[in-house]
C-alpha cells in the first residue's frame, strides 16, 4: 500500500509514522508513507500562497484550487500504475468506521488530501476527489490528524503487518461490535480476580463469554452499532 498524503503542514508528521506497527510495516516493505508540501505546488514563488477569501462573504479563508490540482496531479504522476484513489479529509465526508478502513485497505494506493482553513475549492472536490472521509463529528484545525488516523487503522489490515491476524479480527469493530473485556497476568490483581471462564481452558465457554461481553458493551455504550448490524 501507498500513502501519498498532501498537506501544508509535513513536520507535523514528523515521528507519526515512526515507531510501532507502521514503521515495521514500512521496513518490511508492505507500505510507503510520502509527504508533500502543497504549497510547493503554488503559482506563486515569492509567497507560495495557497488560501483566498471565498466568494459570498463568508468568514475565514479557503484553500485555492490551483496549487490543490497541481499537488494531486504530481501524486497521481507519482503513482502512475497504481491506480490511487484520492480521499480528500473533511467533517462532511463519510464516517471513517471499519468498514470504510477495509475498503481503503483494498485500494492499491491512496492520495490523502489534508484540507485547512475553512476548507477548500469545491471545483477540486468535484473533479479531483474520489472519496471524502471524516473521522467524527467535531472539528479540527486540519486533515493531518485525520490522515493518520487513516494510516494507522489501514495499515493494520494489510496481510503481513500484524504478526497474528487474530489480532486484528478480535480489535473492536471487526465484526461490528465493540470488544470484549481483556485480562492478563497476574491472575489476581488488588483483589480483584481473572473471570473463572478465562482460565478454564474451555474454548467453546471462553468464546460465549468473550461474545456476551461484547454485546452486553456494546448495547451499554454504542447502541447504535447493534441496530446498524440489525441486533437487539
Amino acid at each position: 500500500m501507498l500513502f501519498d498524503i498532501l498537506t501544508l503542514f509535513p513536520a507535523m508528521f514528523d515521528g507519526a509514522f515512526t515507531d510501532s506497527i507502521i514503521k515495521r510495516a514500512v521496513d518490511k516493505g508492505l507500505v510507503s508513507v510520502d509527504i508533500h508540501n502543497i504549497r510547493d505546488y503554488s503559482g506563486d514563488v515569492k509567497h507560495q500562497t495557497v488560501d483566498d477569501y471565498p466568494y459570498g462573504g463568508d468568514a475565514g479563508m479557503l484553500m485555492k484550487p490551483e496549487p490543490l490540482a497541481a499537488a494531486i496531479r504530481a501524486a497521481k504522476e507519482r503513482l502512475d500504475g497504481r491506480n490511487p484513489t484520492v480521499v480528500y479529509l473533511t467533517p462532511a465526508g463519510r464516517l471513517l468506521n471499519q468498514d470504510t478502513v477495509k475498503e481503503l485497505s483494498a485500494k492499491e494506493s491512496l492520495i490523502l488530501l489534508c484540507g485547512r482553513y475553512k476548507g477548500i475549492d469545491q471545483r477540486v472536490i468535484d473533479s479531483y476527489v474520489d472519496m471524502e472521509v471524516s473521522i467524527g463529528d467535531y472539528v479540527l484545525s486540519g486533515g493531518e490528524i485525520p490522515a493518520m488516523a487513516v494510516v494507522d487503522a489501514v495499515t493494520r489490515l494489510i496481510p503481513g503487518v500484524l504478526s497474528n491476524i487474530d489480532s486484528a479480527e478480535t480489535d473492536s469493530f471487526h465484526n461490528g461490535l465493540l470488544s470484549h473485556p481483556h485480562y492478563t497476568r497476574p491472575e489476581v490483581f488488588e483483589g480483584i480476580k481473572v473471570p473463572e471462564v478465562l482460565i478454564s481452558g474451555h474454548h467453546a465457554n471462553i468464546r460465549g463469554w468473550q461474545k456476551q461481553k461484547s454485546l452486553e458493551l456494546t448495547k451499554a455504550r454504542r447502541p447504535d452499532l447493534l441496530n446498524g448490524a440489525g441486533i437487539d
